[in-house]
């Protein structure tokens, strides 16, 4: 029988755990690895290969897909460590705040931005659009309005398979067992022509999220060889499909493109991942790296076809060498306003709105011929006394 002792015993529970700074540094990498994937290596606003800076630029900018694949890395050590502790109710809310608000604001304007200019990109018809407003737009068969979105419906599905383990309450042997079963998963689909298997396997993906897991395993109580053995394995089965991304990204162009720096930088992730699990970056302070980290989600969400219809307006006008930097810069300042005047506020509301709903769901749902706990009791009395006073509310008024 295994005993687990965490790493700092002596330390008291927390109920945040505190932010790791580089974790965002990490993350707005990432963000910017895309960002320059799409603007440099793609010809959409260009009409051409853009090879807009230099020839050398330009093949580094052919790996920045790789960003996408370091987010899913830091998503499994994230969503394991805001999981931990909480109900199911409690990561809903915290989810659902989190990825909604900038994500409405994003699909919005990128559906203004493509109405008014159309010449990059049509935004069909005003139900698809509609239907985007959901995220769930790829589950019943309608095109992503811009093509980033694909990320956050392999996202959810990943939130959707942890939540199982957040409905038992999160352990560190449920998450072990958790890392196993779906690589066993993701084994097992690449030959079973099993479609709803393959779609929830997300074998090419799941590696990364597994790995993060591991690794804020790590963080959290100590290292270990079962822990490094998941890391290991999730690292190798990464690097078994790179061939197949480079195919992805970069379509017939991927014969012409070396595999080993797309190898290297999953390695530097990985590394990278573990120096932050083992405290090697605790004492990095630096506020502005959590300021850049706040603008990721946005700038992602909303850079790539405002962008390329940016680019396509401007192009003639300004060398590409000023307009890339220019339009990043555009992009990071509306980011930061999204951040600021809605994704902050309207994020805060919303998770305070959805406790209440699961507070008053789980207080409706009880059963009153078994006991209740002072919490439970608490709860109902709260919304008898809300709806009661909505009832006088409606006697009274005019």
């Amino acid at each position: 029988m295994a005993c687990t002792v965490p790493k700092k015993s002596s330390a008291p529970p927390r109920n945040r755990p505190p932010r790791l700074y580089a974790l965002d540094g990490l993350r707005f990498v990432a963000a910017l690895l895309v960002v320059a994937y799409h603007y440099i290596t793609l010809r959409d606003g260009w009409g051409e290969d853009s090879k807009a800076i230099s020839s050398s630029v330009y093949h580094i900018s052919e790996y920045g897909w790789l960003g996408v694949e370091v987010f899913f890395l830091i998503s499994g050590f994230v969503i394991c460590m805001s999981g931990w502790g909480r109900s199911l109710g409690d990561f809903v809310a915290s989810r659902v705040s989190r990825l909604y608000p900038a994500y409405w604001v994003a699909v919005l304007l990128t559906a203004a931005v493509l109405t008014a200019f159309p010449d990059v990109r049509s935004v069909g018809s005003w139900q698809n659009i509609l239907t985007n407003l959901t995220m769930l737009q790829e589950g019943v068969g309608v095109p992503d309005l811009d093509d980033v979105y694909w990320t956050l419906f392999v996202e959810l599905k990943f939130y959707l398979l942890f939540a199982i383990v957040i409905f038992r309450g999160v352990t560190y042997r449920r998450c072990v067992l958790f890392c196993g079963l779906w690589t066993v998963a993701g084994i097992f689909s690449l030959g079973s022509h099993n479609d709803l298997l393959t779609s929830w396997a997300v074998s090419q993906y799941s590696p990364y999220f597994i790995a993060g897991i591991a690794f804020y395993l790590i963080h959290r109580f100590r290292p270990n060889a079962l822990l490094w053995a998941i890391v290991a394995v999730s690292f190798l089965l990464a690097q078994h499909y790179v061939h197949g991304r480079l195919v992805t990204n970069l379509g017939a162009k991927a014969g012409l493109v070396e595999e080993w720096p797309a190898r290297l930088v999953i390695l530097l992730a990985f590394v990278t991942m573990g120096a932050i699990a083992l405290g090697g970056f605790d004492r990095l302070r630096w506020r502005w790296l959590a300021a850049a980290g706040n603008l990721t989600y946005p700038l992602y969400l909303i850079h790539m076809y405002v962008g390329f219809t940016l680019i396509d307006l401007l192009r003639r006008k300004v060398p590409a060498g000023l307009l890339l930097p220019a339009i990043t810069a555009f992009m990071l300042a509306v980011s930061w306003i999204i951040h600021r005047y809605v994704e902050s506020p309207m994020g805060t509301k919303l998770r305070q709105a959805m406790k209440r709903s699961m507070k008053e769901m789980r207080a409706y749902s009880m059963d009153y011929e078994r006991p209740r706990t002072p919490a439970h009791a608490e709860a109902e009395a709260e919304v008898r006394s809300r709806v009661d006073r909505t009832e006088r509310q409606k006697v009274h008024a005019p």
